[in-house]
């Protein structure tokens, strides 16, 4: 990853870095791996937020179709 510093203003290219490592995930990652994990919890933890996901989308899609 990589960031221009323009005009010595590091204090910006600091902040643009910040942005990306954000974007691309890489603080959660980071969370992640801060302690070991077991296969099980991963399975558990992945298979919940893919339930939080499809939930959430039926949500969207009920709103937007304007059922509720």
């Amino acid at each position: 990853m990589q960031v221009t510093v323009r005009d010595n203003n590091v204090d910006q290219a600091l902040r643009a870095l910040k942005k990306k490592l954000q974007r691309e995930g890489v603080y959660r990652e980071m969370k992640l791996r801060r302690f070991y994990e077991k296969p099980s919890e991963r399975r558990a933890r992945e298979q919940a937020a893919a339930i939080r996901r499809a939930r959430k989308l039926e949500r969207k899609r009920l709103e937007r179709d304007g059922i509720r």
